[in-house]
């Protein structure tokens, strides 16, 4: 009790709540900070797997050649690159929640007001996750966002969104064919979805 009344009397002095708060803040920006780095060193591997230069895949991610052969030396000897399609056509459900993210931002961009835009921005400072509540969390704002703009919005909006709801709805069977992580099938399918979008337009 008396600890507590010191803390009031005493501005100076965190409370054991404010400080929770403050490393809960760090500690999603670090967590998102490693998950980065995976992801970075698993399309680093990928990249290489598709024969690219470690002096250009260096370029690209601003990282010095050292750090790129390095990364590439963690891939085993010989062993083949993912197979990995890059046709938006796929159904596993990584991919379909990076298509899904990517109309989100397209979305999120175009439309000031669009109901979407919290959701996105906390998915990419990764205080946000890929679990099946947020999916449908994500999908139901750009149901509303696809109502609202429906008069501005292109088709090709509407009919992504359509698809990648569908695949959603009616999980594939697993590809095992694919070996590339779920984080990176999100971020490609995240990619190539809104280079689909933008030529569309």
């Amino acid at each position: 009790m008396a600890a507590e009344e010191d803390t009031h009397q005493n501005p100076e002095v965190l409370t054991e709540e404010q400080a929770e708060r403050m490393l809960a803040g760090m500690n999603e920006v670090i967590r998102a900070g490693e998950e980065m780095r995976k992801l970075r060193a698993e399309m680093i591997k990928l990249f290489a797997g598709f024969g690219w230069t470690q002096e250009r895949i260096a370029q690209l991610t601003d990282m010095s050649q050292p750090a790129v052969s390095k990364q590439v030396a963690k891939r085993k000897v010989g062993e083949p690159p993912s197979p990995m399609g890059f046709s938006l056509d796929q159904h596993d459900v990584p991919w379909l929640e990076g298509r899904l993210w990517g109309l989100a931002e397209e979305i999120s961009e175009t439309f000031d007001t669009a109901r979407c835009t919290r959701y996105v921005n906390a998915i990419a400072r990764g205080k946000k996750r890929f679990t099946p509540q947020n999916v449908d969390e994500l999908r139901r704002l750009l149901e509303e966002d696809l109502m609202l703009h429906q008069a501005e919005m292109p088709g090709s909006y509407r009919d992504a969104y359509d698809e990648i709801s569908r695949g959603l709805d009616i999980p594939a069977k697993v590809i095992t064919t694919i070996t590339a992580s779920a984080s990176v099938r999100r971020t490609l399918a995240y990619e190539i979805q809104r280079d689909q979008l933008r030529s569309d337009a």
